[in-house]
């Protein structure tokens, strides 16, 4: 009897608090929502468990959060009572069976995502159009106002974007330049090398060019030859005919 006095306070409209009432309804607030649902998810687990210790109940308990975290209780297993549930439930008289309340409940929120996702489609269509500069005649002021610091930070960001590249590009470029540059000094010592190389084997050759000296032309010295008043006959010596031949 507690158990249910608690539930239908639990259930009513408004219930008391420690320090007032509140009203049961959505919280909007994102953490006071959290909070609630933690404590008020720890309690229904510690009222399950006290219904299966103190009546001897087969519990399953199963909660989903805004999140889609899983979150359950079972005092024997939650497969074992689900599979139950669906036995009994196929088995009483007057109701539907569980695949089709399953059928309808996917149809349902199959539905809401269809409308949510046209909504989207069209929301996004609309700005497109806009930001087109298309369809502003229906445009308040303050939409203006919107549209325009958005396009302002979109530029920035696209302006931003496109100087990151650049400048990512010249660093790109001017690495490959010095690359180059390091190619081309190794390539000419290279040449140089095997140019030495070259002059080195050819002067060890037998016979070749390299091995005879070219002597320049030397200046006339007259010392170097004889005069020509030197081979002629000494003026104090009386000149001599010589004696003629006879015929005998």
């Amino acid at each position: 009897m507690e158990f249910l006095d608690e539930v239908s306070r639990e259930a009513s409209p408004q219930r008391k608090m420690g320090r007032g009432k509140i009203e049961i309804k959505r919280i909007e607030n994102t953490t006071n929502r959290q909070v609630t649902f933690c404590k008020r998810r720890n309690g229904l687990l510690k009222k399950a468990y006290e219904l299966s210790v103190l009546c001897d109940a087969e519990i399953a308990l199963i909660v989903f959060s805004s999140r889609g975290r899983l979150y359950e209780y079972a005092n024997q297993s939650v497969k074992a009572t689900i599979e139950r549930y669906k036995k009994a439930s196929s088995d009483s008289s007057g109701t539907s069976s569980v695949a089709e309340i399953n059928a309808q409940y996917y149809q349902q929120e199959s539905a809401k995502l269809r409308n949510e996702i046209r909504k989207i489609q069209e929301s996004n269509k609309a700005l497109h159009r806009h930001m087109m500069g298309e369809g502003l005649s229906s445009m308040s002021g303050r939409d203006l106002k919107n549209l325009e610091g958005k396009l302002e930070k979109a530029i920035s960001r696209i302006r931003a974007k496109k100087n990151e590249m650049l400048f990512a590009e010249i660093e790109f470029m001017q690495k490959k330049e010095i690359d180059l540059h390091n190619n081309n000094q190794y390539l000419r010592a290279r040449i140089a090398e095997n140019e030495r190389a070259q002059q080195q084997s050819m002067s060890l050759i037998p016979g070749s060019s390299a091995e005879y000296e070219f002597v320049p032309p030397q200046a006339f010295d007259s010392r170097s030859f004889f005069q020509v008043n030197a081979l002629q006959p000494n003026s104090q010596y009386s000149r001599q005919d010589p004696t003629p031949l006879q015929l005998v």
